[in-house]
């Protein structure tokens, strides 16, 4: 069942249009990705799905409930951490938890969120002290403090070293086992591919694929099957099989691009000549390719 909903969103700063009617549905429980280059419109997007900017045209709903009328309701249900995000930089990270808790009736314990985010040891230190990666950390962990039902995520783990990063994705999967619903605003393929659901990508403001990551790698992708080369195969009879596109020879291997049954057939073709697959490597599409092909590819806008 649909908690979040968006249609026709439209936003525009003058003359330049950002987005152009998005629409948009996540389902309780899931975490889905937002996707795209740098002025695609993903910040904008979320941040007029949360109600922190003015869409100009379009429908957001958020669990019966239209941000743009600012209802306290909400508030009680929508954490948001944004991409960028600053505190006095005298208040220490204890009183930027202790102050945040006091906005909610339940607040996750403190504790819990400091020793999640490795921040137990600054507690008294002030936020113009810390890191970049700490003070993103800290963002993290007010933006989880009131226990939100959903949870809108900027660019997370921007600037954090890898052991951190991993760090807060296992927690975001255990957030989304109590039921947490996540939009998750993100640059890192890896990070998408991990925790997501499904991810959309947005191309100058309008959103050019939606599906899983699997879904989305499959569909603009090829399946590559490559072997060392046996000078006594026929090259031309795999070029003639369903589903080849391409065969080349490279750097001594045999390398056939194709669909998502290329490789299958393939196999076969190679036992029914009695061909051994030495060094096989089969490899499928990856978010990573798929993203690249659906941000530069002009057919997509």
């Amino acid at each position: 069942m649909a908690l979040i909903t968006v249609s026709g969103l439209t936003k525009s700063y003058g003359a330049r249009t950002v987005l152009h009617g998005v629409d948009l549905s996540v389902d309780e429980g899931e975490i889905v990705g937002v996707l795209g280059p740098n002025g695609s419109g993903k910040t904008t997007a979320v941040e007029c799905i949360g109600g922190l900017r003015t869409r100009d045209a379009g429908t957001v709903d958020i669990a019966g409930m239209d941000p743009a009328t600012d209802p306290p309701e909400l508030r009680e249900i929508l954490g948001m951490q944004l991409q960028q995000a600053r505190l006095p930089a005298k208040m220490r990270v204890g009183e930027a938890l202790e102050l945040y808790a006091a906005f909610y009736a339940d607040p996750r314990p403190a504790s819990e969120l400091l020793d999640r985010f490795g921040l137990a040891e600054h507690v008294r230190q002030p936020f113009g002290k810390l890191s970049g990666g700490q003070q993103q950390r800290l963002s993290i962990a007010l933006a989880l403090i009131g226990r939100p039902r959903i949870a809108f995520l900027d660019e997370l783990t921007t600037g954090l070293d890898p052991a951190a990063r991993r760090e807060i994705w296992e927690y975001l999967k255990l957030l989304r086992a109590e039921g947490v619903t996540m939009l998750l605003v993100t640059h890192f393929m890896e990070e998408a591919a991990y925790l997501c659901d499904r991810v959309v990508i947005l191309e100058q403001g309008r959103i050019v694929a939606d599906g899983t990551p699997a879904e989305i790698a499959g569909a603009t992708g090829q399946q590559e099957t490559s072997f060392d080369h046996d000078p006594e195969l026929d090259l031309a009879g795999l070029e003639r099989l369903p589903g080849v596109v391409s065969v080349i020879i490279e750097r001594g291997r045999v390398v056939v691009r194709g669909d998502a049954d290329s490789p299958q057939a393939v196999l076969a073709a190679l036992t029914a000549v009695g061909v051994a697959a030495r060094g096989l490597r089969v490899t499928s599409p990856s978010l990573d390719d798929a993203y690249l092909t659906l941000t530069r590819d002009g057919s997509t806008r």
